[in-house]
């Protein structure tokens, strides 16, 4: 990418999709749902830049049959647009979950996704996916 050298610009992509650029932490408040009746927890995601440069960032959540962003019970994915995080930038994000009153006692496996953008929401550099683990009761 010479041409990047001429206007005084320098290429960064090569190191963000080398590298892993978020660190992905989450925490269920409380730590289980119960079987039989509605109930709701709280999803707590820690989400850190690791690289030398801004990152426009969304977090993608995925959950399973039984349970949902919503008390209806309809919502199954949630992007949650962060925005710009500066270089070692740590942001907390809330999303609550519900479940209705048909889920079976057991684990309900959620899948995140921190995904680095390039200009717009449109284009992904890079991006890391963690699975985490809810108990119904």
């Amino acid at each position: 990418m010479a041409i990047f050298n001429i206007f005084g610009k320098k290429d960064v992509s090569a190191d963000i999709t080398k590298n892993i650029p978020y660190r992905l932490v989450t925490e269920w408040m409380p730590y289980k749902m119960f079987s039989g009746r509605k109930s709701s927890v709280l999803l707590k995601v820690k989400l850190k830049n690791l690289t030398n440069e801004v990152l426009l960032t969304s977090l993608v959540v995925e959950l399973p049959n039984k349970l949902s962003f919503d008390e209806i019970g309809m919502s199954k994915q949630r992007e949650v647009r962060v925005g710009e995080l500066a270089p070692e930038e740590e942001k907390e994000i809330g999303l609550n979950v519900y479940n209705g009153t048909d889920a079976d006692p057991g684990e309900y496996t959620v899948s995140l996704a921190a995904i680095a953008h390039y200009r717009d929401y449109g284009h992904i550099i890079n991006a890391i996916k963690k699975r985490t683990t809810v108990q119904v009761v």
